[in-house]
């Protein structure tokens, strides 16, 4: 029987994750883990939660039901256990209402930027498929017609003697919006920060679609992956398994230049 791709199940504050896939961080994390089907993790700051087996929820942290955002993932997992999850709900999109609240926390003035960068808002994905590992062995999630495009496209590129090294890919509200409370902490202003990071929600990572990408021996995230025979093939060939370059030179969002950031488009997008 073949086996289904392992999804991440996805919600505003809490991931849910397969077992199996994240490394415990001590004696008592481990021992849990490795039991486990499913792990709850706090999108924040990547804090295990709670671990879930046969046995049923073992609770990582002190009171877990008063965690934020508990009751959404424990249905969640709920209707993933119960079978209730429909063909579409790999297709559903978390909400936004709660990202405007917190970019007008950090002063961020969502129409302004939207107006200035073109840039539109991104949601998560309720359901991110697990493609494999990127360079530094961590689990790449993307939305599942993505990952299947990016293994597709990654095959191709090898039967061409060519190795592609995925350097990210899904990132969080949340993530973006950590980068920014902790370059805030360091006494940067958000308007500095907003020259070399997207706004939180305005990544395309935040949709599961766009990947970084990197050859070996090569720096990541560098404009130097131009030179690469990486890019030259991408350049060639990626648009035939959807991917696009997101910002290429004098890009009309005032992003600078990313040769390695490539976004999977679905047709007629």
């Amino acid at each position: 029987m073949r086996r289904s791709p392992a999804l991440l199940i996805n919600t505003a504050e809490i991931e849910l994750w397969p077992g199996g896939l994240l490394r415990a961080r001590g004696n008592a994390d481990a021992r849990a883990l490795a039991n486990a089907h499913t792990v709850l993790r706090r999108k924040r700051d990547g804090r295990y939660l709670a671990a879930v087996s046969a046995q049923g929820v073992l609770p990582l942290v002190p009171r877990l039901m008063r965690e934020p955002g508990i009751d959404a993932a424990l249905d969640a997992l709920e209707q993933h256990l119960t079978g209730r999850e429909r063909a579409h709900d790999l297709d559903a999109l978390l909400p936004l209402h709660g990202l405007a609240l917190r970019l007008a926390q950090l002063g961020v003035d969502a129409q302004a930027y939207e107006r200035t960068t073109g840039l539109a808002l991104e949601a998560e994905p309720a359901r991110l498929q697990f493609a494999g590992r990127d360079r530094y062995r961590r689990p790449l999630w993307l939305h599942h017609r993505a990952a299947r495009s990016w293994q597709r496209m990654r095959a191709q590129a090898a039967a061409d003697g060519i190795v592609l090294e995925a350097i990210s890919g899904y990132r969080s509200h949340d993530y973006q919006l950590g980068i920014f409370e902790r370059k805030r902490a360091r006494g940067l202003a958000v308007a500095d920060i907003l020259t070399v990071n997207a706004a939180p929600g305005y990544s395309e990572h935040h949709s599961g679609r766009a990947l970084d990408i990197a050859s070996p021996g090569e720096p990541p995230a560098e404009e130097s992956f131009e030179a690469t025979a990486a890019f030259a093939w991408l350049t060639a060939h990626a648009a035939a398994s959807g991917f696009q370059l997101s910002y290429p030179r004098d890009n009309p969002h005032g992003i600078v230049y990313e040769p390695w950031h490539w976004c999977w488009r679905p047709a007629g997008d």
